[in-house]
């Protein structure tokens, strides 16, 4: 939170931002060049893979697999508007951006962050009404429901980053124009700001808390009751592989939440800062690659349905 500034007609106000990024680990800047990028290309393939794949196969036409196509577009965006840049200043130590830049970064952040907190919630909802209600879920989980709660979840995105972003143009910067930060997040932006910031924070903090904990309390819920029916299968080799899918999810969402909640909701400190910059990696460049591996291609329908279609392109690649 800062002071209002009253000399700011003296100020020069800030055009642009310098990414400081991982300063802390200069001698590094290669190797880890190099691990980001690797992770940022297997997420691209990975993600475009799945998306093509529920999109070209009949088999895959469910409300399961279309909320997967979702999240793989999702993370596709999602990684995209972070990994880039950040390589950049891994090669060039450290990144100069616009303030329009900046808030354009930020907005594709906020909005798919908030988006993936409620697709992840309709992804659980839909696997709960699938376990625990399966005579019920052709008529619960239909064409029209699976779109709504997709639509919703992206709307919902879209809503609340674009009252946040409307009150931060509201902000002037005039100084220092430094982001100790490997990309333009929420808190970093703040503290440059000459004004006073608290009803922004404020506002943000109740928009935050609506948009991620019942999200979170649903997701936990569903997989709670999915849980207890696993419990009561009797065959042993149907409970594991129910548990193992379920614990895989589980791990995802805990990574994802986990991290947010430790970097927005612990106190932010000289100290922390760094910590910080090391969870904002869990949610940043860690679940992209993760979701397309977890909920997907240890999928037995994803994997026959790559199969299929591998074996089809080679087929056509012999004919021609």
């Amino acid at each position: 939170m800062n002071p209002v500034n009253g000399d700011l007609e003296n100020n020069v106000t800030v055009t642009e931002f310098l990414l400081l990024g991982f300063r802390n680990l200069r001698h590094l800047d290669f190797p880890l060049f190099l691990l980001f990028l690797v992770i940022y290309l297997v997420t691209m393939v990975g993600n475009l893979l799945i998306v093509a794949l529920v999109i070209s196969d009949h088999h895959l036409h469910t409300p399961m697999y279309f909320f997967l196509g979702n999240l793989s577009c999702l993370e596709i965006c999602y990684s995209s508007s972070i990994v880039p840049k950040m390589l950049v200043g891994l090669l060039h130590h450290d990144v100069i951006i616009s303030v329009a830049g900046c808030m354009t970064q930020y907005y594709f952040f906020g909005f798919l962050a908030v988006t993936e907190c409620c697709l992840l919630a309709a992804m659980s909802y839909d696997r709960y009404i699938a376990i625990c209600k399966p005579l019920l879920y052709p008529v619960i989980m239909n064409a029209k429901t699976s779109l709504q709660l997709a639509a919703g979840s992206w709307i919902s995105g879209f809503l609340v980053i674009n009252l946040t972003i409307y009150l931060m143009q509201q902000l002037t910067f005039c100084g220092p124009n430094t982001i100790d930060h490997f990309f333009c997040d929420f808190s970093p932006l703040l503290k440059l700001s000459c004004h006073d910031t608290h009803m922004i924070e404020l506002i943000t903090t109740v928009l935050g808390g609506l948009c991620s904990l019942p999200p979170f309390i649903l997701t936990l819920t569903s997989y709670g009751h999915i849980i207890l029916a696993v419990v009561r299968i009797p065959s042993t080799v149907g409970r594991q592989k129910a548990f193992s899918t379920c614990s895989s999810h589980l791990m995802v969402v805990c990574i994802f939440y986990g991290a947010i909640m430790i970097v927005y909701l612990l106190p932010r400190t000289n100290e922390l800062r760094d910590g910080n910059k090391v969870f904002s990696l869990f949610y940043a460049v860690l679940t992209p690659l993760l979701n397309p591996l977890i909920y997907s291609l240890r999928n037995r329908e994803v994997k026959n349905a790559l199969k299929k279609n591998f074996l089809k392109y080679l087929t056509h690649r012999m004919i021609i």
